[in-house]
Order: structure tokens, then C-alpha cells, then sequence
């Protein structure tokens, strides 16, 4: 029953967003905002992790192909198409999950301890409006842009390593990312991509909006949040793994 009502309460704060704006000014202020303590306040994570990811994965490659019969060239074929359909979506947005999504829950739960949105409600403002759908609109323009960031460092991180290391030349490397490539990897890691991050936005926003207590609830929240988007984040792979592959 409290997931029910939990469930009802999160699709009910999503109807109420969508309503007429008091001052377009304001909310695309705060939209650009947003925007910027997203992704810019993002990126160094999500460049870091993404080289390193590339540069993993072309390592493990290489040691797990060790047969004569398979050419150099398809530790990058295999790179490329690890990188664009799981770990640039799916690992770049579970780490967002924590750095986004508990900087979402625990702004909105302190101005909801505070009464700050108590006191936007008795002057007539739509808080949720206000509040939440710019958190919201700010994720699913940027996160899918760190997506696309995060993809295109990734393979050049296992192409820097595979020279690196010796495992394999550059042109051998750039012939193995031409060779069979499928556009609707791309069109399947943006879909997730943008699916993760209307999940990383809302969720978070729903449990900060909501929280009652103090401070030691508004960690509780935003702990939660970043617990419950990992898994709807997880699930949702699974989900859109097995209807559009």
C-alpha cells in the first residue's frame, strides 16, 4: 500500500507541473541554472570515468582475445559497441544518479524543512512548476549531451590505451570502428539515455519535495533517492534492452 500511494503522489506532482507559467523571465533563469549545476558541475566526473571505462575495456578485451584467428581490429569493433549501448548510458547515469540526484533531493528537502515552499505556495506560486520541471526539462537537455560526451571520450580512451599498451596500432583500431557499424546503437543509447535522465530528475525531486522532519530526514531522502533511481535505472535498462534490441 505505501508504494501505491508513493507511486500516486510522484504521478500527481508530475500532473501538477505542467501548468501555465507565472513569469517565463523566471523560469528560464532558473532553467539555465540548472542546466549549469548539471552538466557543467557533471563533466569532470563524467570525463574522467568515461576515458578510464574505454581504456578498461580495451585492456580486458585484448587479454580475453588472445586466439591468432581474430584480428586486432575487433578489440575496437567490440569497445565501440560496449561503450555506445552500456557503459556511456547505463554507467555514466547510475554515477549522475548519485552526484545529480542526491544534490536534487537534499536542495529541495532543505527548502521543504525550511518552509521556503510553503511560503512560494501562500504567494500563489505553483512550486512544482517552479521548483521541479526546470530540474527536470535542465536533465533531459544535458544529460544526454554528457551521454554523447562520454561515448565519444570513452572509445578514445581505448584507442589511447590500446597504443599505449601496444595491443594494437591506431589505424588498426580506427579500421575495427568502421568495420560493421550499426546507426541504431546511437539511436538505442540516446533512448536510454534520455529514459535515465527524466529517472536521475524526478525521482530525486519527488523524495526532496515530500520530506518532513529535519535534517536528519533530508539525508534519509536523499539517500533513498539515489538508492531508488540506481534500481528504476537498472530496471529500465533491462526493459529497453529486451523490447528494442
Amino acid at each position: 500500500m505505501k508504494f501505491i500511494q508513493e507511486f500516486g503522489r510522484y504521478i500527481l506532482m508530475l500532473r501538477d507541473m505542467f501548468s501555465k507559467p507565472e513569469n517565463r523571465k523566471v523560469y528560464w533563469k532558473e532553467f539555465m541554472h540548472q542546466c549549469n549545476d548539471i552538466g557543467i558541475g557533471s563533466l569532470g566526473i563524467v570525463v574522467i570515468i568515461s576515458v578510464f571505462m574505454g581504456a578498461v575495456s580495451t585492456l580486458q578485451t585484448a587479454y580475453q582475445l588472445v586466439s591468432p584467428l581474430i584480428p586486432k581490429s575487433s578489440i575496437a569493433q567490440i569497445v565501440r559497441d560496449t561503450v555506445l549501448l552500456e557503459f556511456a548510458p547505463t554507467l555514466v547515469c547510475i554515477v549522475l544518479a548519485g552526484v545529480v540526484g542526491s544534490k536534487i533531493a537534499s536542495e529541495l528537502g532543505n527548502m521543504r524543512v525550511s518552509e521556503q515552499i510553503d511560503a512560494l505556495e501562500i504567494m500563489g506560486i505553483n512550486t512544482k512548476t517552479y521548483l521541479v520541471l526546470p530540474k527536470i526539462v535542465a536533465a533531459l537537455v544535458v544529460i544526454p549531451m554528457l551521454v554523447v560526451i562520454s561515448a565519444g571520450l570513452g572509445i578514445w580512451g581505448g584507442r589511447l590505451a590500446g597504443q599505449a599498451a601496444n595491443i594494437l596500432s591506431t589505424t588498426d583500431f580506427d579500421k575495427g570502428l568502421l568495420n560493421a557499424f550499426l546507426p541504431y546503437n546511437v539511436f538505442f543509447a540516446m533512448v536510454k539515455a534520455y529514459v535515465f535522465s527524466f529517472i536521475i530528475s524526478s525521482v530525486p525531486a519527488f523524495y526532496g519535495y515530500y520530506v518532513q522532519g529535519g535534517a536528519l530526514e533530508i539525508g534519509r531522502a536523499s539517500t533513498k533517492s539515489v538508492v531508488v533511481s540506481c534500481v528504476l535505472i537498472l530496471f529500465a535498462d533491462y526493459v529497453l534492452a529486451a523490447i528494442l534490441l
